[in-house]
């Protein structure tokens, strides 16, 4: 696999860094920002046409740059966030640490998201790079 940084700034003028993975089937962009938080549709619709334009179909998050509100599905941004991948047709990773949510019904989203394969809760990046290297369109 081959690693490249590209730093790139979104129209919203909030600095984006991503790191580009590339293989001869994929090619992923990893959010790697500590200052930008994915807090609704447009975030998430800035972030893949960024990564669009590098020419990513798959995107790495970190727990950390996704609102808390994600991750209490009665709010609604998950399913938001979530459906703009899909229509897009981009593959999601998201890691971190998820075992301090005692949520059953977030405990079950993250276990059929895992096994449906479009989206995926990994530990590690390189879980997920794994995972979307793997994972076809």
């Amino acid at each position: 696999m081959i690693y490249l940084t590209v730093v790139s700034t979104t129209e919203s003028y909030i600095k984006m860094k991503l790191n580009i993975y590339r293989n001869n089937i994929s090619v992923i962009a990893e959010l790697d920002s500590i200052i930008t938080e994915i807090n609704g549709e447009q975030d998430a619709l800035d972030l893949m046409a960024e990564a669009s334009q590098l020419g990513a179909s798959k995107i790495i998050i970190r727990k950390s740059n996704i609102c808390k509100e994600f991750f209490d599905l009665k709010t609604g941004i998950a399913g938001e966030i979530l459906q703009k991948f899909s229509n897009y047709r981009m593959q999601l990773a998201i890691v971190g640490d998820f075992t301090e949510f005692k949520s059953k019904s977030l405990t079950h989203f993250i276990y059929e998201s895992n096994r449906t394969g479009r989206i995926y809760f990994t530990d590690t990046i390189n879980e997920a790079i794994r995972k979307l290297s793997r994972a076809t369109s």
